[in-house]
This record gives structure tokens, C-alpha cells and sequence, in this order.
């Protein structure tokens, strides 16, 4: 709301959506008009909370008012980060992770399904196994035991538990000082009894013992088929998702002590929000990257596009998302890291490439690499006060003449080009034998080839071609390195918002307040609708126990049931096919005739998604899940707009000149300031528009053009 003091209208915050990066901390801050600021600042790992009461502090000062003058208003409080992605991208989590699973499924971990091997690869990398490349194991083999007992497909005991296995595989995990157990066994989402029996001799030998170790069950904490992806659930929740419980309850914690009132929710993987109290953590895991594709779905809406890639460079993360005819698909069975996971996500996938990522010569192969580590908040050895000593993708672009050196964060941190040259020069370009400007703008061609294929992968991956799609860049690096990752994909238009820097934040403000529940079901719609009775009866019965678990978490959170909206729905496929899509139910309480509705309903997405697929109704459906979700409506922002101008800049928005290394060779790029450029605006290449959050680089042979809701259009001259 915006209230008036004399001639000024003060800004006051209804909503604050965060984005916690590896580098940078952003907020993007509205009011109930949809009037937004956003803020920056410096991530702050260790105390998450600390970057972000800079970054609000920043947004806030633009609109001349503190948090603490404003925030009792504050209405809607939205947390998003990668904090959980990196650590599992970087292999720094809590593996002090004991497992226990059926005997003879001890290698289950460290063998994965065969879709783990080359996922995210393209068609080709799919079809030759020389590409394929299974994960490295979280949790080692030792940490693993087995126990016999079997519960079957239908949730009947075949083989009792035997008590004596389990009492042994605990009493050795407690040796090892584990300090968590997961225990996962088959079938057990049908009938949980052998898994609470471990829980309860577990709570035996801890009482005797007098110790705590929590036990983890995949029957209370993903009750879905599939052992390898819940399994694995139950072991990343363990090794990345929970040690960020007590950084999140220290976040709202700070808050609450500004002032804010706000309980502080959590953007899931699915688009819905969760509690930082709430039993499991796990669908948060990429709560960063799926902010950008809730703004992803918005620009798609704004701008009328029917076919939109997202692509998200982070300091860690390049994360890849793609919205059909404006249909965001969510998946059950997604993936991380290459870990298949059973959690419902909005389908996108995210690798280790990003600004932050070190780059190292590698002595045996003779070859360069990059990653899995990154500086992340420390920025690069061009960050003298970070202790950095390896040399970052950032450090590359900065002898480069991409970044100035005296702008970062709009100069709140200097960096030093010539010490990224010096260690640039001694770590890449002496074991190649070349200078150091050809090695740096090799290892960015290096990520950018690897940002490019992923990209390209999940397009062709569905049987499209990017000239079927929109891309939207976004993410700190996004404009950076979109000329790069792009080069030689045909899209439709290449959008760059002006908030790229903050556009997970943005969508996170997007993002309804809901919870979602899902439960398998299995329900098979005939041809001749003998079963649709008892598919309906089904279906209201799920619903009616959803919707009521959803009403209890409102309440607990102080909110009004009666303010939500209730929206049910269905997984859905044809007999015979692999992947579902998720259709919305005209009712919760539906007649067998309304059975119909849904088949027709998915016939009709199914065509939109699949346009070169084949739809085959004579078979019969498969409903896989049914879906419950419960929504409270929240204050969106909405995009700025201005009349287009001149399409030449005003000379106050141009910095001069600078070199910059492109096609092996300097070129005289001109410099402008991104926040001075007016709508309308056109910029050739070579150039570098600066913002003090991001850069965009538009290298020669491009040009850009500044549209009214400020995003950037890219193409090629």
C-alpha cells in the first residue's frame, strides 16, 4: 500500500519474496498495487539471515523507509535459495547418513536406474552409453544394511521382518556414529508395518543406550512407489535438505525480531509453500530455481508466449525449465544432481555450471574442468579479501573486459584484474602453453558448451527444436553469458529482464500460498466406463482426507481456512505409457460421469504437449495420483511499463568505452548504464550494459532492444 506524506508516496512492503544464492542475496519487495523494488546484497552462508537484512535493507532504501518503519505490514514473507541444490551439487552435506533396506538391495544406492546414467543428456548422448555416467554414491557402502523381511505389490507380508537382522544393522550404525538413519523397504507405502517395527527396536536400543539419533521412515516421508527415487529422497532430505532446518528457523527468527509478523514460508519444488517447522524439507530443495520458473509462467501469461525456456545462471547452478503452450508440467519422479527423487517438481534440471565455478588444469588427462566446487560468495581470487586461490569462472570474465572490475555490486567490492591475470596466467596458461586471455575465454567457452548441450538436451529431449521456443535468461550470470550458451540455438526471442539478477525472488512473489498434497490411487478409466463409480467414489474419498490435512495447516499457521481456495486434480495417462500429466478436476466431489471430463481433459493437454506424439484413448487411462491443494491468494507484482522512446540512448545512460576479447580478438565495446537506458532503446554490439546486480553482454554481431515492461530483446544481426 502506498500511503501519502505530503507530496511523496511512501512505499510500504505487503510482500517480501527472498532468493538466497551461492553469491548473492536478493529481495524483491511489492506493495499491494503490484509496485515492486528489489534489494541486493552479498550472501552470507554461514548466517543466511545476516545477507538477507542487507539485501532487504537495500531494496528498502530506494523507497526511502526501513524495515523497521514498515514491517507490520508486511503480510507475506517467501523464502527461496540454493543453499540445499549446491550443497548436493558440491558434495558438502552431512553424509553421517545410516541406511537400512531389504537384504540384498544394499547396492541399490550405488546402482540407481538406469535413467540416472543419462539424464539431461540429448538424444544422441542417450543413445551412445560412451556418455553415460552414473552419480557418485552419497552415502558409502558400509553405512548400508540389510535386513530380510518383504511386503508385496498388494501391502501383504510375505516374509516376516526378522527383528534380530534389524536389531544388529542398528546397534552397527550407532557404532559409526551415524546421526541420522533412513530406513526404506519395499513396498512399504503400501503397508508401513515392517518399517515402523525397525522404528520402534531403533527407540529401544537408543532409550537403553541413552542417546537420540533420529529415524527417518519413506512410509511417513514420501509413501510413493518406485525404491531407487524414494530412497534416494530419503538420503538427500538427510545429506543436503536438513541441515539448512536450522538456518531457515534462525531466518524467521531475525525477522520476527525487526518487527515482522509474517510467518516465513518456503517456495517449494512443486510451486506451493511449507513451513521451516514442517516435518520434511525436501521439497524445498530447489526452491531457487523453481522461483524462476513461477516467473518463467508469468512472463509466458504477460507476453502471450506459448512456449518458454527458462535458463537460471547462478554462482553454483545452471538450472533449465521449460513451459509447453503455458502449461508448466509438474513431474512425481524428477531429478537432482542426477539423483532420480520422487517428489513432485515443475519439471527442470539443474548442473554444476555457474560464475562461481573453479577451473582447474588437470594434470593426468591434460585437459581443462570446471567444478563441482565453487567460490560461490567469495567471488574469486580477483576478490583478494575472499582467500580464494583458485582460479573462477568470474576471474575469466573479469581480465576479459566482460566485468568492471570497480562495479561489482555497484562497487561495494573491489576486485583486482590484474591479480585473476597473474593466477589465470600460472594455473591455466602455462600447462597450455597460451596466454592467459586465450585460456580464460577457453574455460568460459568450456561452460558455456556445457551450459549450451544441457539446454539443447532438455529441449530435443521432449521432440522439439528451440525453434519452437521462447528463452528467457535470468540468474547473476544469466545476461552475462547468454550470447555464449545460445550461440547457434535458433530461438524465437531471447528475453532479459532488467531484474534478471532478481527474477527467482520476482517469482517467488508470484507464487500463491498452498499446500499440496498427493496420494496414490491407481484408478483405470475403460473404454466402457465400467469402473468409473468406483474410480469417483475413490477420488472424492482421497480428496476429502487431502483437503483436510491442508485446512489443519492452515490453522496451525493462524490463517483462516475459509480464505482458501480449493483446487483438486489428477496424474493422469494413457494404459501403456510411462509419463502422466496433471489435469485439474471440475469438482471434488465428482459423478461417474464426470470421469469422462478428465479423460477429455487430458487429451486435449496431451495434444498441446505432445504434438508429435500419438494419443491413444482406445487403450483406456491410468489415474496414477490424485491431488490435493489448498491456495490463499497473495498480493502479485505487476510489470513495469513505460512508453516507448527513441530507439537511440540519451547520453547520460553511456560510461565511454572498454575493451572486451571476442572471436579471438579485442574489440572497442561501448558502455551504458542499464538503469539509464529508456525504453525504446536499441544497443548494437560490441557493449556492456552494467547494473550493479548484473552485466549484460551483447558481443558483436548482436544487438538488444529495451521494450516497455524493460526486458531485453536479443538477436542476432
Amino acid at each position: 500500500m502506498s500511503k501519502t506524506e505530503g507530496n511523496k508516496i511512501k512505499f510500504i512492503p505487503k510482500a517480501i519474496a527472498l532468493d538466497t544464492g551461492g553469491t548473492m542475496t536478493d529481495s524483491f519487495i511489492i506493495d499491494e498495487n503490484g509496485l515492486f523494488t528489489i534489494g541486493k546484497a552479498q550472501s552470507t552462508p554461514n548466517n543466511e539471515s545476516n545477507g538477507i537484512l542487507n539485501s532487504i535493507m537495500d531494496g528498502l532504501s530506494y523507497k526511502n523507509t526501513t524495515l523497521e518503519e514498515s514491517s507490520r505490514d508486511v503480510e507475506t514473507l517467501v523464502y527461496s535459495g540454493t543453499a540445499m541444490i549446491n550443497r548436493l551439487l558440491e558434495r558438502e552435506g552431512n553424509d553421517k547418513i545410516g541406511v537400512i533396506v531389504n537384504a540384498g538391495f544394499e547396492d541399490l544406492h550405488r546402482l540407481g536406474r538406469a535413467l540416472q546414467c543419462w539424464i539431461g543428456l540429448d538424444y544422441g548422448g542417450r543413445l551412445h552409453a560412451r556418455e553415460h555416467e552414473h552419480p557418485d554414491p552419497i552415502v558409502p557402502r558400509k553405512q548400508i544394511k540389510g535386513v530380510r523381511g518383504r511386503i508385496n505389490f498388494w501391502g501383504e507380508e510375505l516374509i516376516p521382518l526378522y527383528k534380530d537382522e534389524a536389531t544388529k544393522a542398528i546397534e552397527e550404525l550407532i557404532k559409526m556414529d551415524m546421526e541420522s538413519i533412513c530406513v526404506c523397504l519395499l513396498c512399504s507405502y503400501m503397508n508401513p508395518r515392517h518399517e515402523k517395527a525397525v522404528a520402534r527396536i531403533a527407540k529401544k536400543i537408543m532409550k537403553k543406550k541413552g542417546i537420540d539419533i533420529p529415524v527417518i521412515l519413506s512410509c511417513e516421508h514420501n509413501p510413493v512407489r518406485g525404491e531407487t527415487p524414494r530412497l534416494n529422497s530419503l538420503i538427500i532430505e538427510q545429506y543436503a535438505a536438513e541441515p539448512s532446518r536450522k538456518q531457515m528457523i534462525n531466518i524467521a527468527e531475525q525477522l520476527k525480531k525487526k518487527g515482522v509478523d509474517a510467518p516465513l514460508r518456503i517456495l517449494t519444488s512443486y510451486g506451493g509453500t511449507i513451513s521451516p517447522y514442517h516435518q520434511s524439507l525436501i521439497p524445498t530443495m530447489v526452491s531457487g530455481p523453481i522461483g524462476g520458473m513461477i516467473g518463467t509462467k508469468f512472463i509466458a501469461n504477460e507476453y502471450g508466449i506459448k512456449n518458454l525456456v527458462s535458463s537460471d545462471v547462478g554462482g553454483t547452478s545452471f538450472d533449465v525449465g521449460l513451459v509447453m503452450e503455458k502449461y508448466v508440467p509438474t513431474k512425481w519422479e524428477s531429478s537432482l544432481g542426477k539423483f532420480i527423487l520422487n517428489i513432485p517438481m515443475i519439471a527442470l534440471d539443474s548442473i554444476g555450471a555457474g560464475t562461481g565455478m573453479y577451473v582447474r588444469y588437470n594434470d593426468i588427462s591434460g585437459r581443462l574442468e570446471f567444478g563441482p566446487e565453487s567460490a560461490g560468495y567469495k567471488i574469486g581470487v580477483c576478490n583478494e579479501q575472499s582467500g580464494v586461490e583458485t582460479v573462477t569462472i568470474t576471474d575469466c570474465s573479469i581480465i576479459l573486459g566482460y566485468l568492471n572490475p570497480d562495479y561489482f555490486l555497484g562497487g561495494a567490492i573491489k576486485l583486482n584484474r590484474n591479480r585473476a591475470l597473474e593466477y589465470i596466467e600460472e594455473q591455466l596458461a602455462k600447462p597450455f602453453k597460451t596466454d592467459p586471455i586465450n585460456a580464460a575465454r577457453g574455460a568460459i567457452d568450456l561452460v558455456e558448451i556445457h551450459m549450451k548441450n544441457h539446454l539443447n538436451g532438455m529441449i530435443q529431449g521432449l521432440g522439439f527444436r528451440p525453434e519452437n521456443y521462447t528463452l528467457i535468461s535470468f540468474g547473476g550470470g544469466g545476461p552475462l553469458h547468454v550470447a555464449g550458451y545460445s550461440r547457434g540455438l535458433k530461438f524465437e526471442n531471447i528475453l532479459i529482464p532488467e531484474w534478471a539478477a532478481a527474477f527467482s525472488a520476482f517469482g517467488c512473489a508470484c507464487a500463491e500460498h498452498s499446500y499440496r498434497y498427493e496420494k496414490s490411487v491407481d484408478g483405470v478409466i475403460t473404454t466402457d466406463g465400467r469402473m468409473n463409480q468406483a474410480v469417483s467414489m475413490v477420488l472424492n474419498a482421497t480428496w476429502a482426507d487431502g483437503k483436510k490435512k491442508i485446512i489443519k495447516e492452515f490453522e496451525r499457521e493462524g490463517r483462516d481456512p475459509s480464505e482458501m481456495l480449493f483446487r483438486p486434480s489428477v496424474r493422469i495417462q494413457y494404459l501403456g505409457i510411462f509419463d502422466d500429466l496433471e489435469v485439474n478436476s471440475p469438482s471434488d466431489n465428482l459423478v461417474p460421469d464426470d470421469i469422462w471430463k478428465l479423460a477429455r481433459s487430458y487429451d486435449d493437454l496431451f495434444e498441446e504437449v505432445y504434438r508429435r506424439g500419438t494419443k491413444s484413448p482406445e487403450l483406456g487411462y491410468h489415474i496414477t495420483k490424485a491431488v490435493s491443494e489448498g491456495i490463499v491468494i497473495t498480493p502479485k507484482p505487476k510489470l513495469p511499463e513505460f512508453k516507448e522512446g527513441s530507439k537511440d540512448p540519451i547520453e547520460a545512460a553511456s560510461k565511454g568505452m572498454r575493451d572486451i576479447y571476442w572471436n579471438n580478438d579485442w574489440q572497442e565495446a561501448s558502455l551504458w548504464e542499464m538503469e539509464k537506458l529508456e525504453a525504446g532503446n536499441i544497443i548494437e554490439g560490441p557493449s556492456v550494459i552494467e547494473a550493479p546486480a548484473t552485466t549484460l553482454l551483447v558481443p558483436p554481431g548482436y544487438k538488444v532492444k529495451l521494450d516497455k515492461h524493460r526486458v531485453y530483446h536479443m538477436e542476432v544481426l
